[in-house]
């Protein structure tokens, strides 16, 4: 791992038409209780009444975050801050859902039909990936127009990977886009990106797709910037609200993939 990044490092489906997660794992396993301190603020920026910032104001790069469902959680901004400190760049992370609040994490997994109705509701409006993609690109440009930022990488997990990859498609305003552990990976996406990817999908995820996806971004023009690697040891979400940075193996893999996204950003962004 990267010297300094261990240094800043611490310690379903309702009646309508809509996206089916089909991950058992994203609507199974519970986030993790966090007792760390995220270091950045909150902003009103663009359209947006709440945004997580950390790191400088002077870079002249940016990094994007698109949160899981939860939202705002600790593990996750924690993440952001390691990438900002390390990069020594500003990550900023969106309230997506904004009017409306994240999904629940107490009681999850819901294991009630009521419950159970009330996830795949949430999948199908509040965090519609096609909404939300148009919500993601409107602050990408947000950044680019306004003179914020002259490069801009994004990452995302869970059901934020597939509106992250859903953004990295044609005339986007990002230059690299990165994907953890997502939910409702498919292949066809990836046909339609636009710029360099990288892939960091754990044991829940299926095998078979990522070796597709892998193979897909080898052809392409700019493959040589991409990365990918398979957490076949990890479980759904060990890098964001699921995290659970108490076990020893969670946290090595956790330190793990950002060092990747850092590794991986600091090569695309150049």
């Amino acid at each position: 791992m990267i010297p300094r990044l261990r240094s800043v490092f611490r310690h379903i489906t309702p009646r309508r038409k809509m996206t089916t997660n089909t991950n058992v794992a994203c609507c199974t396993i519970p986030p993790v209780q966090s007792d760390y301190t995220p270091k950045g603020t909150f902003k009103n920026l663009g359209n947006f009444n709440k945004v997580y910032v950390t790191g400088p104001n002077s870079s002249t790069n940016a990094i994007v975050c698109v949160f899981d469902i939860f939202g705002f959680y600790p593990q996750t901004q924690q993440g952001a801050d390691i990438i900002a400190s390390t990069l020594n760049t500003t990550v900023y992370m969106p309230d997506f859902f904004d009017p409306e609040p994240p999904f629940p994490y107490d009681p999850f997994p819901p294991t009630t039909d009521e419950g159970k109705q009330s996830l795949g509701n949430f999948f199908a409006t509040t965090a519609s990936p096609p909404k939300t993609t148009a919500k993601l690109l409107e602050f990408g440009n947000f950044l680019k127009t306004n003179s914020i930022a002259s490069k801009i990488g994004v990452y995302g997990f869970c059901w934020g990977g597939k509106v992250t990859v859903l953004g990295g498609g044609e005339g986007t305003p990002f230059s690299a886009v990165s994907i953890i552990h997502p939910a409702m990976m498919s292949a066809e996406d990836y046909e339609k990106a636009t710029v360099p990817v990288a892939l960091y999908p754990s044991g829940h995820e299926p095998l078979e797709e990522y070796e597709t996806i892998v193979g897909i971004l080898a052809k392409k023009p700019y493959a040589s910037l991409c990365d990918h690697k398979y957490y076949k040891n990890m479980h759904h979400g060990f890098a964001a609200a699921r995290s659970d940075l108490k076990n020893a193996e969670n946290l090595k893999e956790f330190e793990d993939v950002y060092g990747k996204l850092v590794n991986f950003f600091k090569k695309a962004l150049e």
